[in-house]
């Protein structure tokens, strides 16, 4: 991505109603997970940082980035060591399994999903899982997936055949940001219908309406533990090895 798009996720990945809801979901279902103490994480493609402290939550954090100035500021938030790398082939660990690796909104961004999927996959423990968000539905393209160098957008059906090509195994798949999901749709249209090429879903609204797109996407938290939505602007996976 553009340097300009990490400098944009620094400023606004603590306050954002979308990446501080997002936390909260992620971390409810990080808990489903049961992960063994002292757990081994890694979260690749960490940009500049904003899941790193949750993440430290649930045991041994590493963090992988491969642009680098996005990878300096997360090291600079001194929550766990941000080492350089991408996916698909430049992963800098040889023979450390991890009990959880996490892909959040990053699969998007790899032209060779498949691959890139393989090689996470083979980081993974025997019991160890994989998380994966990424956007959903190429109908929903707009210029913020532009502006964020997207390959493309998922449905839950297509991001599944992908993990069997790539030979793991689903633990369970579905959608989230639901809530929201007409507003967001009706915006994309919008911004279709009146061409605004430079328009990103980041940008940071006003602070009551901050707060409450925050409430309102956070509630999902008490979802994800339990099921996964039929319908929403992101897919969620968790993926284990197949056996």
């Amino acid at each position: 991505m553009h340097p300009d798009v990490y400098r944009d996720m620094a400023e606004l990945q603590e306050q954002h109603w979308w990446f501080s809801a997002r936390r909260k979901i992620l971390a409810r279902c990080i808990e489903s997970l049961a992960l063994p103490p002292g757990a081994r994480i890694l979260e690749i493609g960490c940009g500049t940082g904003g899941n790193l402290a949750m993440l430290a939550r649930f045991g041994q954090l590493l963090a992988m980035e491969s642009h680098p100035e996005a990878r300096a500021y997360a090291a600079s938030l001194n929550v766990c060591p941000v080492v350089s790398g991408a996916l698909p082939y430049q992963l800098p660990f040889e023979s450390q399994p991890f009990d959880l690796v996490c892909l959040l909104d990053v699969l998007e961004h790899i032209y060779d999903d498949v691959a890139a999927l393989t090689q996470a996959g083979k980081l993974l423990t025997p019991n160890g899982r994989l998380l994966v968000t990424v956007p959903a539905y190429q109908w929903l393209w707009s210029s913020h997936d532009v502006l964020h160098h997207h390959h493309r957008r998922y449905t839950a059906g297509l991001l599944a055949s992908k993990l069997g090509a790539a030979g793991l195994a689903v633990v369970r798949i579905g959608y989230f940001n639901t809530l929201l999901f007409p507003a967001i749709t009706l915006v994309r249209i919008a911004r279709g219908c009146f061409n605004q090429s430079d328009a990103s879903d980041t940008k940071m609204p006003g602070p009551m309406v901050n707060a409450v797109l925050e409430k309102l996407f956070a509630l999902e938290q008490h979802l994800v533990s339990r099921a996964l939505c039929p319908f929403g602007t992101s897919v969620l996976a968790v993926i284990k090895q197949r056996t």
